[in-house]
């Protein structure tokens, strides 16, 4: 049953991953980086310490009595995220939902799942799991064989796109101003998040000893009635904090650059609806990791969490994709094709589901 909850609560994070950036596109007369960061003010301040708040008696107290060493290295991996997350922005707006967010979460579901469990192989820490376990373990090579799996999904996803790029004609392409397809500078932003996207796994490692503290501090409230569901929304904070001096620090520079300063107050937009679409979309953002925790309380912080995660993700921003017309005008092969990248995925995540049950 608790494999069951964890997967649910996992699908759940996924939808708001998948489905966040939504919002945005009802954004009207302004920049890039003037939606992003106002959105970016709800996801990485205002939602995480409400959520603490709600959820956490004290929590300022087990952030103050934390190593500063702790502290640092998380806010650092948040930082090195939050530039991810920048990034993960761009490749959508050049990618188009559905592509983007099928490399770019790719990429982070590979490095997020299996970094941690090779440090923690030199690094051995207690409740972690080693990539030496993963291979040594029935569980685990389950595991290791739905990431490869997921591996060949998003692998197939990506094929559509460029079959996408070919099938659809230039008229086409340039009519299609609201999604900027750009598929070389977006291949490269796509990587580049990626990459610095699993920044989010390790940091939700470095600062464990705060969720560790926060659920004992509710077990010991509340014996018999198991892990505590909310007890990374602590950790989140710092993490957060890491990503939102990133995002703002780039976002002013733009703003600076593009002289859009005035987006934010300027009459001639929608100015009410622009913010209250930014704070949707920024609160969306911000449920995929609170579920993300509740799910991981679940079935633990390794591979099978993270992947579970990424997987969800990349299968409901496909969908929506779908909904969108994204891939309107295509081939029938090329939509059978990215819709046999769907299905892989899934089955990856079925997979994993079941080398956790059996862990």
């Amino acid at each position: 049953m608790q494999v069951i909850l964890g997967i649910i609560y996992h699908f759940l994070g996924g939808f708001a991953s998948g489905s966040f950036y939504i919002p945005y596109k009802k954004v009207k007369g302004w920049a890039w980086e003037s939606l992003w960061i106002a959105g970016g003010i709800f996801s990485w301040l205002f939602i995480p310490f409400l959520a603490a708040w709600l959820t956490i008696p004290h929590f300022m107290q087990i952030i103050a009595h934390t190593q500063h060493s702790i502290l640092w290295l998380t806010f650092m991996f948040g930082a090195l995220w939050g530039i991810g997350g920048l990034t993960y922005g761009l490749g959508v707006r050049y990618l188009g939902v559905s592509l983007g967010s099928t490399i770019i979460l790719g990429l982070c579901s590979v490095f997020g799942s299996l970094v941690p469990s090779v440090y923690y192989n030199f690094f051995p820490s207690a409740g972690h799991d080693t990539f030496t376990d993963l291979l040594t373990h029935k569980w685990g090579e389950i595991i290791l064989a739905g990431i490869i799996i997921c591996i060949i999904g998003i692998i197939v996803c990506g094929k559509a796109g460029m079959m996408k790029e070919k099938d659809l004609p230039a008229s086409a392409q340039k009519q299609d101003a609201a999604s900027e397809y750009k598929i070389g500078i977006g291949l490269v932003v796509a990587i580049i998040s990626g990459i610095l996207s699993a920044c989010f796994a390790f940091g939700i490692d470095a600062g464990k000893d705060m969720a560790n503290e926060a659920n004992a501090l509710w077990k010991a409230a509340h014996p018999n009635q198991g892990e505590f569901l909310f007890q990374n929304n602590v950790t989140y904070i710092i993490i957060l904090l890491g990503g939102l001096t990133t995002n703002l620090i780039w976002c002013m520079i733009l703003n600076a650059r593009n002289k859009t300063f005035g987006d934010y107050t300027n009459a001639k937009t929608p100015l009410l609806k622009n913010y209250i679409f930014c704070a949707i979309a920024g609160t969306t953002w911000f449920l995929q990791f609170f579920f993300y925790g509740m799910g991981e309380s679940r079935l633990g912080n390794g591979a099978s969490s993270w992947i579970l995660h990424m997987a969800f993700i990349i299968i409901v921003a496909n969908l929506w994709g779908l909904f969108l017309k994204e891939w309107k005008g295509v081939r029938k092969k090329t939509f059978a094709t990215v819709l046999a990248g769907i299905i892989i995925i899934i089955i990856s995540v079925l997979v994993v589901g079941y080398g956790n049950s059996l862990k």
